[in-house]
């Protein structure tokens, strides 16, 4: 009975050993071996491995592409403009022993050292450039060159930088409002040159307009003169064809005009004597005693004494 719990607790100790002293590294890790704290081998393999039980520690780091997101830092360019830039970066565990020996095992150590390092490049870089080249095309030059200069401190704790990029750069808030500002008067300068450009065509277009109108009038004008004249000139000629063939007829046309001139209105009032020469066709008769042509406007007459 003493020898089958000697047998059971040795299988025991031997299960639980080899348990210790089996460990598997997967695909997407790197694999440091402690001795007591300090390091022993570096496994890149994936697969089963062995280490010495209860002394040797296995620490496992992500040999994937990692990521950092800075928070916003203000930057001071070249031409004193201001900018507040958020910036992310990826980088990859490429020598463990190193990054354990100078981070440590956790990896939010080398996310406070990125912290860091991403900033100085980022003041470094653009503090030689204008707001316009970061704005433009030299973009992707210029973080070319902060990725450069992140890696190159990177590297001296076991990670390589693979990707640094900006994700916003804005304008702090007092300078956008004066921005805001500034783009507010431009806009109403030139919405004043617009309205100002617009009245002087308007006043163009109308002084154009009125001069034509004057001519037309004036043209229109001189039209009708000489056609009004040239219709006198016709009546004029008619009248005196007229005039030519039957000076009686004519002489009493005048007459009736001559009254129909003086008793048109009804209020005239001629103080003449009845042998005057203006009642001449009143007192005229036909030789068959019907009455002269000229006496018909005599009932008008009447009234005049």
């Amino acid at each position: 009975m003493n020898r089958a719990l000697i047998l059971g607790g040795v299988a025991a100790v031997a299960l639980l050993a080899a348990a210790s002293s089996l460990f598997t590294v997967q695909q997407t890790e790197q694999v440091l071996v402690t001795q007591f704290g300090e390091p022993v081998r570096v496994i890149n393999d994936p697969g089963l491995h062995a280490k010495i039980p209860f002394i040797q520690t296995v620490i496992s780091f992500d040999r994937r592409l990692l990521d950092y997101d800075a928070p916003g830092e203000e930057v001071i360019l070249s031409d004193q403009r201001r900018l507040i830039m958020d910036s992310f970066t990826r980088f990859r565990i490429v020598d463990p022993l190193l990054f354990f020996q100078t981070v440590g095992a956790q990896e939010a150590g080398i996310r406070g050292r990125l912290s860091s390092i991403v900033a100085s490049a980022l003041r470094r870089v653009l503090g030689n450039e204008p707001l316009l080249a970061v704005l433009s095309s030299d973009r992707a030059r210029i973080m070319n060159e902060i990725q450069r200069q992140v890696n190159a401190e990177a590297r001296r704790f076991g990670v390589e930088v693979q990707d640094v990029r900006v994700r916003r750069a804005d304008l702090p808030e007092e300078n956008t409002q004066a921005i805001l500002r500034r783009m507010q008067s431009e806009r109403e300068r030139v919405a004043r040159e617009a309205r100002a450009e617009g009245a002087e065509v308007a006043a163009r277009i109308r002084a154009g307009a009125e001069r034509e109108r004057t001519v037309l009038l004036a043209e229109s004008q001189a039209q009708a003169d000489t056609l009004r004249g040239q219709g006198d000139q016709e009546a004029i000629r008619i009248f005196a064809e007229a005039a030519q063939g039957d000076r009686d007829f004519w002489r009493f046309y005048r007459s009736m005009q001559a009254y129909r001139e003086a008793f048109s209105e009804g209020e005239t009032r001629l103080i003449l004597t009845p042998s005057s020469e203006f009642f001449r066709y009143f007192r005229q008769a036909l030789p068959d005693g019907e009455a002269a042509p000229s006496a018909a406007p005599a009932p008008m007459a009447a009234p005049a004494p």
